[in-house]
C-alpha cells in the first residue's frame, strides 16, 4: 500500500530521476540504434538518432511537459551506480476523468529480466494512484511484447481492448492490446 513513509521515487534496485542533459543523450542514442528496443518501446517507426538529436528531443519533451501539464517523465537509474537504464512516464493525463497512460522501457538487454520493470512499474502506479490521485491507469502493448504483457498482468492489469492486426511489423500484422487498472484494484492487490 501507499503511505507517507513509502519512498515515492525509489525501489530496491532502481530509482526515478530527472534527465541528465550531459550524459543521457549519448546513452539513449545507442538505444535508438537497437531496433528490438525501439519496436518494444514505441509504436512509431524506429529510427536511429544522434546524441544531439536526442538532446533536442529532451528539450522538446520538457517544453511539452511544462506547457501541457499532463505528463510526468522519469529516467530510470540503477541505484548501485546511478547509470541510466530506462525511461518511464505517466502521460496523456485526463485530469477531469482521473485517467492516465503509462509507458516504460529498458534500453539494454543486460538490464532486462532482472525485476527492474516490476519495481519501476510499481513505482509508476504508486505515483499515479497515490500522488496524482488517478482513478485508472492504462497501457498499450504490442501483441509481440510478451515480457510487457506478463509484467502488466503480474501487477494486476486487465486486457480491455484488442485492436486486431493494428500493427505491421516485419511483414506481419500484430494485435495492439490495451490494458487497464483501476485504483481500487491496485489498492486491493497492494493490501493482499
Amino acid at each position: 500500500m501507499f503511505d507517507i513513509q513509502t519512498q515515492l521515487f525509489e525501489g530496491k534496485d532502481v530509482r526515478f530521476g530527472p534527465i541528465d542533459h550531459e550524459k543521457d543523450p549519448e546513452i539513449e542514442s545507442k538505444w535508438t540504434h537497437d531496433s528490438e528496443f525501439m519496436r518494444m518501446y514505441s509504436l512509431d517507426p524506429a529510427r536511429p538518432m544522434s546524441a544531439a538529436m536526442v538532446k533536442k528531443a529532451y528539450e522538446k519533451l520538457e517544453k511539452e511537459i511544462e506547457e501541457e501539464k499532463n505528463m510526468f517523465y522519469f529516467t530510470i537509474r540503477a541505484r548501485d551506480d546511478d547509470r541510466l537504464i530506462g525511461k518511464a512516464q505517466v502521460s496523456r493525463i485526463e485530469w477531469s476523468n482521473g485517467h492516465g497512460w503509462v509507458e516504460l522501457g529498458f534500453g539494454s538487454a543486460d538490464d532486462q529480466r532482472k525485476g527492474f520493470g516490476t519495481q519501476a512499474l510499481g513505482m509508476l502506479l504508486r505515483f499515479g494512484f497515490g500522488e496524482l490521485n488517478l482513478h485508472r491507469i492504462s497501457a498499450r502493448v504490442p501483441e509481440y511484447n510478451e515480457g510487457a504483457i506478463a509484467l502488466f498482468k503480474k501487477l494486476g492489469f486487465t486486457e480491455e481492448v484488442r485492436r486486431r492486426q493494428a500493427l505491421d511489423r516485419d511483414g506481419r500484422r500484430w494485435d495492439l492490446l490495451t490494458f487497464g487498472l483501476l485504483k481500487d484494484e491496485w489498492t486491493r492487490q497492494a493490501e493482499a
